[in-house]
């Protein structure tokens, strides 16, 4: 069992290590010290699609600079600072866990950080609202110049704030590396009832989940969804042996094989992309990603 990671489960989270921990911190260290042994890595994978994502969505919505991103689940906004920024994920571990013992106070490195990002953003940087129900984490990213807003409202559980829903009103990307399962359509369809446009969203989604009830609800919404089916995406390594076996078990109960995918140790994520008809048939999925 990795640092910073309690017991497994067999539970509504289908066994999955308990990570509770390190998600709510004052910074990003214990973050990025506890998944770095178990090699995570959908952020980096996240980071080439959203990339290409946003440069389409640029040149359609060129009379609407900068563009507007929504990231759920967005934590210390990693998928922020990949997307916006001359940087790699190697770069982030490297930032966050070279010198740990050492560390500055939350305060001062997120102060550092707000320079380091500074120097490193990238011409045309999208607007990007941060939204997870880890407040310290989520004010982390705000303070760290990473999200242009953050907000910590839980979709699931009530209706989005007036400061939220005003924030969310001209939206043209929603992203998520790894929160379904934990959202659901309670949290998409709040979300769509505050946008003034269809947004796109792309989604990462890992196998053991079903995202079936997400795309149901987006298709009334009038969005296309299509499902990448030329690869799968490693998220990160199983964290022992019984949260191997319970994602093998949940993996078996939505009737999808391990071979070739999770038998090699980690975690595999769907990649989806919904979007309105006419811009999903001008431009299909395996065209718009890079090879």
């Amino acid at each position: 069992m990795a640092a910073g990671v309690t017991n497994t489960s067999a539970g509504t989270d289908w066994g999955k290590a308990d990570f509770e921990a390190i998600y709510n911190c004052p910074d990003p260290h214990r973050y990025f010290t506890t998944l770095g042994p178990l090699d995570y890595q959908i952020p980096h994978h996240g980071q080439a699609v959203f990339r290409a994502v946003t440069e389409v969505l640029q040149r359609r919505r060129s009379d609407r600079p900068p563009l507007g991103v929504v990231d759920l689940c967005c934590s210390y906004g990693v998928n922020a600072a990949l997307l916006n920024h001359r940087l790699s994920l190697t770069d982030l571990y490297s930032r966050y866990t070279g010198h740990v013992p050492g560390a500055p106070a939350p305060d001062r490195l997120a102060a550092e950080d707000r320079k380091f990002f500074a120097k490193r953003r990238r011409p045309g940087a999208a607007r990007v609202i941060g939204l997870d129900a880890a407040e310290r984490a989520v004010g982390y990213a705000q303070s760290a110049g990473l999200l242009h807003r953050g907000f910590s409202d839980n979709l699931e559980l009530t209706d989005p704030s007036a400061e939220l829903r005003q924030a969310l009103a001209g939206i043209d990307l929603i992203t998520v590396t790894g929160g379904v399962g934990y959202i659901t359509e309670r949290t998409f369809a709040r979300l769509l009832d505050c946008v003034t446009s269809p947004p796109w969203i792309a989604a990462f989604v890992l196998r053991t989940v079903s995202y079936d009830g997400v795309v149901s609800l987006l298709d009334r919404a009038g969005l296309v969804t299509q499902k990448l089916t030329t690869r799968t995406f490693r998220q990160r390594r199983f964290a022992d042996g019984e949260e191997r076996r319970e994602v093998f078990k949940a993996l078996e109960r939505r009737g999808l094989s391990a071979v070739g995918k999770e038998a090699d140790g980690f975690y595999h994520a769907d990649l989806y992309l919904s979007r309105p008809a006419a811009d999903a048939a001008a431009l299909p999925l395996e065209k718009l990603l890079p090879g």
